[in-house]
């Protein structure tokens, strides 16, 4: 991914996450917040992509790439991506392996948005 690429994705309400960054914005974040774990080869991964940044209009969405996050990958047991996961205060609470529809989704972050 390019510099260019990231600031589109920034542009877009993504925010794309580090090891040093994920405490900050993932698990200290009040609210829900969608996390993609993805890799540039995966296809499912880039179908995924319209989806969430349709979601990131409206709710926080991250992206960490499993090449260059191998420990978080490992400490969320990340084996299939796309694998998306919903934290809420610090704590995942829904799980979606592959290929998930915006409906599914929207519909679980508006529900822990509202609890």
């Amino acid at each position: 991914m390019t510099a260019n690429d990231k600031r589109t994705l920034r542009a877009e309400n993504l925010m794309l996450l580090e090891q040093y960054n994920f405490k900050r914005e993932v698990l200290e974040a009040p609210g829900p917040v969608l996390v993609d774990f993805w890799a540039a080869w995966c296809g499912p991964c880039r179908a995924m992509n319209p989806v969430l940044h349709d979601l990131a209009r409206d709710f926080t969405v991250c992206k960490v790439n499993t090449e260059t996050n191998p420990s978080l990958a490992a400490k969320f047991d990340v084996s299939a991506i796309p694998l998306l996961l919903i934290f809420r205060n610090g704590q995942v609470v829904r799980r979606y392996e592959g290929i998930t529809p915006e409906a599914t989704l929207r519909a679980d972050l508006t529900a822990l948005a509202a609890s």
